[in-house]
């Protein structure tokens, strides 16, 4: 150690050296040997390991249910992709819940807490300054106090010679850019939680009307076939069957009610809302929804814009920093401290001398397990990150294929739905030109209403799902795409 010493009289510090031994010189040199050999170690042998690369993955040049490319990836970036449903109410929920949703607001004191972890680490590679200050009282046998007070003041600093603690700030980056691409996700969760279940409830809207109707039509059969049985034209079986058919329709209706009811709250929580205290006033899917057109030929590549992938990536990005860490560790370590401190009688004598040190310090490894343990383990954690990527790569994979199947098929079942509508509304108005000529009774017109209705709300059931499976697409992919005018017919 290096110590000087000084007194400060009424004119300048006057400073002596204290002689170096000779041992203490061969520690020096030899310090500066093990320095200069590890230098060497280091280039030929790599030991904080290979560059980062991003995982090998499977990739996929187009979706199979897609049409040749008319959309590029420039075009497909809305992240209010919510408003293409043109639905003002949609959007003023969606602007509470993006404010007050508590999920989301989780994932942003995350982000909060990882941007301070970088902080943190950054603070490891700056020197460190302690002072202190004492008073020591003693009563000797005379009755005398005896005081004494001493100060010191010291500077420690690691060297960063390996960059050992440079990877721990590259890893706390990488946590960081997790967490916000782990918000954006939520982000996209919570857009999409939003939009289904208010569809839900739209649906449900639509359905209590419906079934109403239905209910008013087998009131009113119900009332024929009573008459009938006054008139002994009907058995009273039939009086009960039509009894128990309008028992049922009420009750599914009280069932849709409750159903609504409970997706109404989940939509409150969602909305940051206690639940209970959110009303959504009632109003027609197909009334307030539009449907939404894909485009054919969405890019394959924009997979890799899906949050969860690109936090997936920056852990293995994390992992891969910790292991170069991990494998630093087994090199010696320098810090540098200085230290300055004196004892004194008088409080006002206490800065008037005081001694100096400088400190070089190597810490070798040659022996403990515990840096070859936290090297498998991180190994261990790189090699399950990777996985964790890919895994989430190939499940993006699937979500974007089955949200393109659902949408194909459902448009499929849509347009024969929509024929059948069609038909059934025709054959419904005959019935009603033949009931006027007294062709037919007012029985036969309700079943064939009934029927109408039926298929009403297998084509009601259809919509919401078109909207639910464009909602999946929509996350799946990470985002949307530029509105594309859909056609009167699928309009309708």
């Amino acid at each position: 150690m290096w110590l000087f010493k000084g007194k400060i009289g009424n004119s300048f510090p006057v400073i002596t050296w204290q002689v170096f031994t000779l041992l203490n010189w061969a520690v020096i040199l030899s310090a500066i040997k093990l320095i200069s050999f590890s230098f060497i170690l280091v280039a030929c042998s790599g030991l904080s390991g290979p560059e980062y690369e991003r995982p090998s993955v499977i990739e996929k040049e187009a979706w199979t249910e897609q049409q040749p490319l008319s959309v590029n990836g420039a075009e497909t970036i809305r992240l209010d992709w919510w408003r293409n449903f043109n639905d003002p109410y949609l959007d003023s929920l969606m602007s509470d819940a993006l404010s007050n949703n508590s999920d989301l607001r989780i994932l942003s004191a995350r982000v909060g807490v990882s941007e301070a972890a970088i902080g943190q680490a950054n603070a490891a590679r700056l020197p460190t300054i302690d002072a202190a200050l004492g008073a020591n009282f003693l009563k000797a046998e005379s009755g005398d106090l005896n005081r004494s007070y001493s100060q010191a003041f010291a500077i420690g600093w690691e060297a960063d010679i390996w960059g050992k603690l440079k990877k721990g700030v590259s890893a706390q980056n990488a946590e960081f850019n997790a967490s916000e691409a782990d918000w954006r996700a939520g982000y996209l969760t919570l857009a999409a939680n939003v939009s289904s279940t208010y569809f839900i409830i739209r649906q449900f809207d639509e359905q209590i009307a419906q079934q109403q109707k239905s209910l008013d039509k087998s009131d009113a059969i119900l009332s024929i076939f009573k008459a009938s049985f006054q008139e002994g034209l009907t058995p009273k079986t039939q009086v009960l069957q039509q009894q128990a058919e309008v028992n049922r329709l009420g009750i599914d209706l009280l069932e849709l009610q409750r159903l609504r009811q409970l997706s109404e709250n989940a939509l409150a929580t969602l909305l940051g809302v206690p639940a209970g205290d959110l009303t959504v006033p009632a109003q027609q899917l197909s009334d307030t929804v539009k449907l939404i057109k894909v485009p054919g030929g969405l890019p394959a590549d924009l997979l890799s814009r899906r949050p969860d992938i690109v936090a997936a990536e920056y852990r293995v990005l994390q992992a891969h920093e910790l292991e170069g860490q991990a494998r630093l560790a087994k090199l010696p370590g320098f810090s540098l401290t200085a230290s300055t401190g004196n004892t004194s009688l008088d409080l006002l004598d206490l800065l008037k001398s005081w001694t100096f040190g400088l400190t070089p310090t190597v810490n070798i490894p040659i022996f403990d397990p515990g840096v070859n343990a936290r090297l498998r383990v991180s190994e261990a954690q790189s090699k399950l990150v990777v996985e964790e990527y890919r895994a989430t790569v190939m499940r993006g994979l699937e979500e974007v294929e089955r949200a393109l199947i659902n949408l194909t098929n459902r448009n499929l079942q849509r347009s024969k739905l929509l024929d059948r509508q069609a038909q059934l509304r025709l054959v419904t108005l005959q019935i009603e030109a033949q009931l006027e000529e007294g062709l037919i009774t007012q029985l036969q017109v309700f079943e064939s209403e009934r029927s109408l209705l039926s298929t009403e709300l297998a084509l009601l059931e259809n919509y919401q799902n078109l909207l639910s499976d464009t909602v999946s697409l929509y996350k799946a992919l990470g985002g949307g795409w530029p509105p594309v005018n859909v056609g009167e017919e699928e309009a309708q």
